[in-house]
């Protein structure tokens, strides 16, 4: 969320770190709850042959599609761990029954988790206007290096947030905000890794001398998010299907300077940072948890609450490298500036380059339920 986060990267990421930018910032919601990163999480699961069926709402959970291939003990961890916060009646009834279940079984079992969820909580489809599919990307906390001087490769500035900033302030345009001397910055990085953490909302930076820190998305232009894939596709600088998170970096890398920068120009969106200590985990969502790799969706509060437990069912996506399809039990703790619509999710995959690597190939067809909360 986040640049992303936040804005976030968010997951195509491919295009959808770029066409859909998790940008994490804090955005008024219901509390969320805050799962642990879990087994095998949402996929990559095997293609499916057919349309998912779509359950009745009301029905239990037991009907989705892949229900019984979910690792349900990950997702009540995920689940019970941030839900105590939780505004909605029906959410704090599961919430303190999943917390009795937790402290008069131990351990809770796969089977009793499971049957939590199908006796607790009932389904409804979330749908697009003209019902069809709508879009799974995903995103990742970015590990860089940084600099405490500028040098030849490392010469753009980490910025904090301008003096008196308000939320909602619109402010110059990220080509303008780069060519301004900067003041005081708090690091200094290579121009497509701050774009790229900008993109994601937050990232982790390692010095020189080994010290590292947490970028924490602080502060935007008020700007909205563009993406560079599509128009670099259209500009022949990558082939349409070749515009993963990795192929857009190399471009970059490959053409540092004038080059690079107007082309990342054309995301007026621009993400100021605090650097806060390295704790080892992951970051927060703009719901206030920290995300659980593989168990944490971005979503648009505009249709989701923070702390809603969501099924994905997302068919494999049409990019190069594509890993096949995603589904599974996750919670939505976060928000990004390009994640719009009832049906429309950025999941997280996890921290470091192996997550942005799977983070950069997700733009899947997706499908999405709400388990709603029984309040009995």
């Amino acid at each position: 969320m986040t640049g992303r986060r936040a804005g976030v990267v968010g997951p195509v990421l491919a295009l959808g770190l770029f066409v859909a930018g998790c940008a994490t910032a804090p955005a008024p919601a219901s509390p969320p709850p805050a799962p642990t990163a879990a087994a095998p999480a949402p996929g990559p699961v095997s293609p499916p042959s057919l349309p998912a069926p779509v359950p009745p709402a009301g029905t239990s959970p037991a009907a989705l599609p892949g229900w019984d291939q979910e690792n349900h003990l990950a997702a009540f961890d995920a689940w019970v761990d941030g839900c105590r916060p939780a505004r909605d009646p029906a959410a704090r009834v599961q919430c303190e029954r999943a917390l009795t279940l937790r402290r008069t079984s131990r351990p809770v079992t796969p089977s009793m988790a499971r049957t939590f969820f199908e006796s607790g909580f009932s389904v409804v489809a979330a749908e697009t206007a003209d019902g069809g599919p709508g879009l799974l990307t995903a995103y990742f906390a970015p590990e860089y290096p940084a600099r405490r001087a500028p040098d030849a490769e490392f010469d753009m500035p980490v910025l904090a947030p301008p003096a008196g900033w308000t939320r909602g302030q619109v402010l110059p345009e990220r080509a303008e905000i780069e060519a301004t001397p900067p003041v005081a910055p708090l690091a200094w990085m290579r121009a497509e890794d701050l774009f790229f953490m900008q993109i994601q909302g937050s990232g982790y930076l390692t010095f020189a001398d080994g010290t590292k820190a947490r970028a924490a998305y602080a502060a935007d232009n008020g700007r909205p998010f563009t993406g560079i894939a599509r128009p670099m596709a259209e500009r022949g600088l990558l082939p349409p299907n070749g515009t993963s998170g990795e192929a857009i970096r190399a471009w970059l890398a490959a053409h540092r300077g004038p080059a690079a920068r107007e082309v990342m120009a054309l995301n007026r969106r621009y993400i100021f940072f605090r650097l806060d200590p390295d704790d080892g985990g992951d970051p927060n969502g703009a719901a206030g948890i920290p995300l659980p790799a593989r168990r944490a969706i971005a979503v648009d509060p505009a249709h989701w609450r923070y702390g809603d437990l969501v099924w994905i069912h997302a068919d494999g996506g049409n990019l190069r490298g594509a890993r096949g399809s995603y589904q599974g039990l996750v919670v939505a703790l976060d928000t990004g500036s390009a994640i719009r619509g009832p049906v429309r999710a950025d999941l997280y995959m996890g921290r470091g380059a192996a997550a942005g690597e799977e983070a950069g190939a997700v733009r899947h067809p997706l499908r999405m339920w709400r388990l709603v909360p029984r309040g009995d």
